[in-house]
């Protein structure tokens, strides 16, 4: 496992997709997550290279749909291998986006966080998303299959359940979230 107190400057940059670009240019990212529904038009910003760029499709929903790809475990899988692949040489930020950059992608950066810093707190992990970023409501799905993932017992499940629905945004409003706490 990484702990964060090697990597305290290094932050993961949450956006919508319509400030893809901007946001990559503007933290210096060269790696990207992009999670989509499948068939969403999408064009990989030319500063991330394709070995650097992990798309994981799927809908935002919580619970099973037809004719819907849920968030699986396998996705929170990918999700991890990558950032654990972003970490071993993280002089460079990490971007992450969904569609509206208040879902898919906030769950994605608190499991990113958790992930690389087994020791940091999830309940003070999820109140500093809360704090950068009032609208963030992340999937609790993906949270879920994050929590099994990561062995946290429940808790990451319940420090998002305690921060509640972020307040109603078409579009979240890009932000950096620290790894360093």
């Amino acid at each position: 496992m990484i702990v964060n107190a090697t990597i305290p400057d290094i932050a993961i940059h949450v956006c919508p997709l319509a400030r893809v670009e901007e946001t990559v240019a503007a933290s210096g990212a060269v790696r990207l997550v992009t999670l989509l529904a499948a068939g969403t038009p999408f064009e990989r910003p030319a500063a991330i290279a394709r070995e650097n760029h992990l798309c994981l499709w799927m809908n935002d929903i919580a619970e099973e749909q037809a004719g819907l790809v849920a968030p699986g475990a396998q996705h929170v899988e990918r999700l991890v291998a990558f950032a654990h692949g972003w970490a071993r040489d993280c002089a460079r930020p990490l971007a992450v986006h969904c569609y509206a950059g208040i879902s898919r992608s906030t769950a994605a950066a608190y499991i990113v966080a958790a992930a690389l810093s087994p020791d940091r707190d999830e309940a003070e992990l999820a109140w500093t998303l809360r704090r950068l970023s009032p609208s963030a409501t992340p999937n609790p799905r993906l949270v879920r299959h994050a929590d099994a993932l990561l062995g946290r017992q429940g808790r990451m499940v319940a420090a998002i359940a305690a921060i509640s629905r972020g307040a109603d945004a078409f579009e979240g409003t890009p932000f950096a979230l620290p790894l360093g706490g």
